[in-house]
């Protein structure tokens, strides 16, 4: 039998982890798209007071960026240390996308990012500005690898169990990197990402203008934030769009369970602005549902339902009888490898073989599974139905603000008066770790909600876990949270320091006010 101990807290391991990271790449992915606009500005009109905005956010980039490295490298060990059978399950599928993102991340942007830092004096304006663009691009290549393999785990296409191997393998490359999930993902975290910079830019900058220094430094950088971070969170509320249909069409307990939708409505479905979900009784309390909303967003149509929690368990019951059949073939295979008969009952339901691996965390063996048994393994494809639903709202709610904000801030930039209103500078530096807190929420809709499988239909979490004791997963946790810990306060002691200092208290000068020490000085290296 599977020790819950270890599946928790292997599965408490890589959230936090992965929440951690997540910290910095949205953060990364953002930034460096502000520092490519600016350069392009420097570029293009010759005016010093660019260059030094670019040096300036280039320094926050780069501790960011180290960050985001270091933390990113432990969690491709989790792989074999906690998630061993996982990485032989799939190992074939999932280890493609992820090595191509290593390449990305360790070499091409690591690259890129130092000859970001040492070019400014080597090379030419023209060819520096290339390295930016092409650093902001790699990036997002990064992000693009990352986000097929995670795809692919919410949306297992292109792909096949082998009885030979007993493992998944790829069958189409194609259908793997243009999963509609993973494409609708990328452009989706992107974007996220995209508004985070530019709120960190924006709040920043409007920290020095609460206390009137680098104005003008100040006032550019929240004019290019402003732009930028609406197009951008226009942007991700249109794509969050994109994303909800991709999910409501291969993620049908996910979505029901962000809907808290315990019984299929007729279409089109409504959506529940607001209501207590409650698991035991399986009813949402005090509803408060708009018409028409949610049939819209999830089915893109005016006469296609949305599958509510109980039918779904149903479907799940069905889906693990013929899973059992499936499994009975499977082994049978592996005694005679040549028995047709086990080759076409697998043929027939290897897409259901998953289903029944549910049944492992209470039985041994699926095929003398019980009534029972099978029931508790269809209710355990419930999500957490409350962390998903509120989860979700308060991620929408911080989304239509930063809209709001951005909004606000360009009308205030188009009549040049940023720094006019104080109330608005307090209020933009106080929205600085709202992106934050909707890019986890949002990492939390995305894994949180696929459970119980690590894979989508194919690979329940509890099974993907590694030989090893309580014991163990507890040292290795401990670890790990004293070495984030540590890493967590040299960032905010970094990122606090230089931000305090600003672009003057770093030899950033601005135009017009000469510089009393060599211009390698200013090479954030050497600050």
């Amino acid at each position: 039998m599977i020790d819950p101990d270890v599946v928790s807290l292997s599965r408490m391991q890589f959230a936090l982890t992965a929440l951690y990271h997540f910290l910095f790449v949205p953060l990364t992915l953002g930034l460096v798209w502000m520092l490519a606009i600016m350069e392009s500005v420097y570029v293009m009109t010759g005016r010093e007071v660019w260059k030094r905005m670019t040096q300036f956010w280039g320094i926050l980039f780069g501790i960011n960026f180290a960050m985001g490295v270091a933390t990113g490298v432990t969690m491709e060990f989790q792989f074999g240390m906690n998630w061993a059978y996982y990485a032989h399950y799939v190992g074939d599928v999932f280890g493609t996308p992820l090595a191509i993102e290593g390449l990305m991340a360790f070499f091409l942007e690591a690259t890129l990012v130092g000859l970001f830092f040492v070019g400014w004096n080597r090379v030419s304006r023209v060819t520096h500005l290339l390295v930016t663009w092409f650093l902001a691009l790699a990036t997002s290549l990064s992000a693009l690898w990352i986000l097929i393999a995670n795809g692919w785990m919410q949306n297992p296409v292109g792909s096949a169990f082998n009885p030979e191997t007993m493992r998944m393998e790829v069958t189409s490359f194609s259908e793997v990197f243009f999963n509609p999930v993973a494409q609708a993902k990328f452009v989706h975290t992107v974007s996220a990402g995209y508004v985070l910079g530019s709120m960190f830019v924006l709040s920043i900058s409007a920290w020095y203008l609460l206390r009137g220094r680098n104005v003008d430094f100040a006032k550019r950088s929240m004019t290019v934030a402003a732009s930028f971070g609406l197009a951008a969170s226009l942007s991700v509320v249109v794509l969050g769009d994109v994303s909800g249909y991709a999910v409501s069409q291969n993620q049908k307990m996910k979505m029901a369970a962000i809907e808290a939708m315990w019984e299929t409505e007729p279409p089109p479905a409504s959506f529940t602005l607001f209501g207590i979900p409650d698991i035991e009784n399986r009813t949402t309390h005090y509803a408060l549902r708009i018409p028409w909303v949610m049939g819209l967003i999830g089915t893109h149509s005016i006469d296609e339902p949305i599958p509510g929690i109980h039918d779904l368990v149903d479907d799940a019951k069905s889906r693990i009888d013929q899973g059992i059949l499936a499994y009975d073939a499977m082994l049978t295979l592996r005694a005679d490898r040549n028995n047709r008969q086990a080759k076409a009952i697998l043929a027939a339901h290897d897409k259901d073989l998953g289903y029944a691996l549910l049944l492992k965390r209470h039985i041994d063996d699926p095929r003398k599974a019980t009534p029972q048994d099978i029931q508790k393994a269809a209710d355990s494809t419930i999500p957490n139905v409350p962390v998903l639903f509120w989860s979700f709202r308060i991620m929408v709610a911080c989304g239509f603000y930063f809209i709001a904000l951005f909004a606000f801030s360009f009308w205030k930039a188009s009549k040049r008066q940023l720094d006019k209103d104080r109330w608005y500078l307090r209020l933009a530096l106080c929205s600085l770790p709202l992106p934050w807190l909707a890019i986890e929420l949002g990492w939390i809709v995305a894994e949180y909600g696929r459970q119980p499988w690590s894979i989508e239909g194919v690979l329940p979490t509890a099974l993907g876990v590694s030989s090893v004791t309580t014991g163990q997963v507890w040292t290795s946790l401990g670890g790990f949270v004293l070495f984030y810990t540590v890493l967590a306060v040299i960032d905010v002691v970094l990122m606090v320091r230089f931000a305090r200092k600003g672009p003057d208290g770093l030899g950033l000068w601005p135009p017009g006010q000469p510089s009393t020490a060599p211009a390698a000085t200013i090479i954030p290296v050497q600050t």
